[in-house]
């Protein structure tokens, strides 16, 4: 994990909780934080990670989305290190 990384777990959220978890970790981001790391898993579907990639592609705190490469997390980065 890199400096400025804030890491959520979504396991066993709906897409309302991850919302307003997520909305919540962008309005307290400062200028610290560059990234939101969010483990939401992939073996029980992608719904979560479907609705990440839709609702927060063009949110105006980030930069661009990164699938890890299992597919399980998905990393918001609001600015580059």
């Amino acid at each position: 994990m890199g400096p400025g990384t804030i890491t959520a777990d979504l396991h066993g959220k709906t897409k309302y909780q991850a919302k307003i978890t997520v909305d919540a970790l962008l309005r307290r981001a400062g200028g610290g934080t560059y990234r939101l790391r969010l483990i939401h898993g992939c073996h029980g579907g992608t719904e979560l990670r479907d609705f990440l990639q839709a609702e927060y592609s063009r949110h105006p705190k980030v930069k661009r989305l990164q699938l890890s490469p299992d597919g399980g997390t998905t990393e918001l980065v609001l600015r580059e290190y």
